[in-house]
């Protein structure tokens, strides 16, 4: 009868652990913050936004490069949009110093509140449980005047520098994304999407 009982206070002490772990865990997932960094290396139809602020600032071979391809009905652009993430559990303030890998980063860009494309990470990255910043490097590669046919020469090119954030912080972006983390007691998926802007940390 003894034996009896210690085994299921075991079992008991034992459920009672993985659930204060999985609990823990989910905690320590929620407490992830995400926000939009800078962008590098922008490229307009071959030509380098960088240094540049306004329409005057582009050379005569620059403006034929641009107007070239605005007359084929094109306005490629690539860059890399850096995203911030933070992970707070360092151990401190009564959390578990907890290290996050992201095994999944499906995200959707939208420009001046529109849908563009959309995207995931190559392979996974650890952000580390130090409350440091760890860059997730986006990838753009898109053709702006398939989402913004209706705008003209100066306001693709205005639209551009805005998303550069060589005017500023690019606000003209957000990034909608929905984080797998991979933990000890499995793959977990946020339950939706998260909307990251370069104003703030989400969460």
């Amino acid at each position: 009868m003894k034996k009896s009982i210690v085994v299921l206070f075991v079992a008991i002490l034992a459920v009672s652990n993985i659930r204060c772990s999985i609990y823990k865990t989910i905690v320590n997932i929620s407490r992830l913050q995400f926000k939009l960094g800078n962008v590098d290396r922008f490229m307009v139809n071959g030509v380098s936004l960088e240094g540049k602020t306004s329409v005057s600032d582009f050379n005569p071979i620059d403006v034929l490069k641009l107007t070239a391809a605005i007359a084929q009905r094109s306005f490629p652009v690539t860059f890399t949009l850096n995203v911030e993430a933070k992970n707070p559990n360092d151990g401190k303030g009564g959390y578990t110093r907890t290290d996050a890998t992201l095994k999944s980063f499906p995200w959707s860009l939208y420009i001046d509140d529109k849908q563009t494309i959309s995207g995931n990470i190559e392979s996974p990255i650890t952000v580390p449980g130090t409350g440091e910043v760890t860059v997730i490097p986006i990838q753009v590669r898109l053709d702006l005047f398939k989402f913004f046919a209706d705008k003209g020469y100066e306001s693709l090119v205005n639209l551009a520098l805005a998303i550069s954030g060589n005017k500023g912080t690019s606000s003209n972006l957000v990034l909608y994304a929905q984080p797998t983390i991979s933990t000890i007691i499995g793959d977990i998926t946020y339950p939706q999407q998260l909307k990251i802007v370069s104003l703030s940390y989400s969460n």
